[in-house]
């Protein structure tokens, strides 16, 4: 009995074996970024606006700049500081077409970088952090980054993205009711994990991806 049912199995898994090894092979392939940068440089960066006192808004401009250019090769790229700031070098009073001509003739960029971050959500981890008038803590914050390429001789959005990511986050200055700073002495360390989901999920288009078929 048992010699019988060697010989049925062994054709069976045969079959199965031979029909695996005729399926097409699937090769991985490299897909260039959606979006090359090379082609709207020079860049001018407006440091990222935040509605969170503190440092996230300078560490997700920073962030975003080197994410990226990671897959891009050489782009340059000048920073304008706050938007207030590059608004003054020319006199302008709002990012409209005709402050963006002027940005351009002034730094000679062909295109500005400019985002926001918008912080919805605090959610202290200490129930007891509400009694606080000043502390610091660890929190969840629900952020959300918009960031826009902006073409400089018609002001006209030629680029957007967006991203949403909920995380917990350290070392966050409590004075009393909702008025939270993210002032941490290391924000690279309190923050890295919130802003790398964001500018993560911003910068696809700019780096390069991979199909497997």
């Amino acid at each position: 009995m048992r010699t019988v049912t060697r010989l049925i199995l062994i054709p069976v898994v045969s079959l199965v074996a031979l029909s695996a090894g005729c399926g097409p092979k699937k090769y991985t392939y490299t897909v260039p970024p959606r979006v090359d940068l090379s082609r709207h440089e020079m860049i001018g960066v407006i440091e990222f606006a935040s509605t969170a006192k503190g440092e996230l808004g300078p560490l997700v401009t920073r962030r975003f700049e080197e994410a990226a250019r990671q897959d891009q090769g050489l782009v340059r790229m000048i920073e304008f500081g706050p938007e207030e700031q590059a608004l003054r070098s020319v006199d302008g009073e709002a990012l409209d077409p005709s402050t963006c001509r002027l940005l351009g003739d002034e730094h000679g960029v062909r295109t500005i970088l400019r985002g926001e971050l918008t912080v919805s959500k605090i959610k202290p981890n200490l129930s007891l952090a509400a009694t606080l008038r000043s502390g610091r803590l660890s929190a969840n914050v629900e952020a959300t980054l918009a960031v826009q390429l902006i073409e400089t001789e018609t002001g006209a959005s030629i680029w957007s993205a967006s991203a949403s990511a909920v995380r917990t986050v350290g070392q966050i200055s409590v004075f009393g009711g909702d008025n939270f700073v993210f002032d941490a002495t290391d924000p690279e360390l309190a923050y890295g994990e919130l802003v790398n989901s964001l500018v993560g999920q911003a910068t696809r288009d700019f780096r390069v991806t991979y199909e497997r078929r």
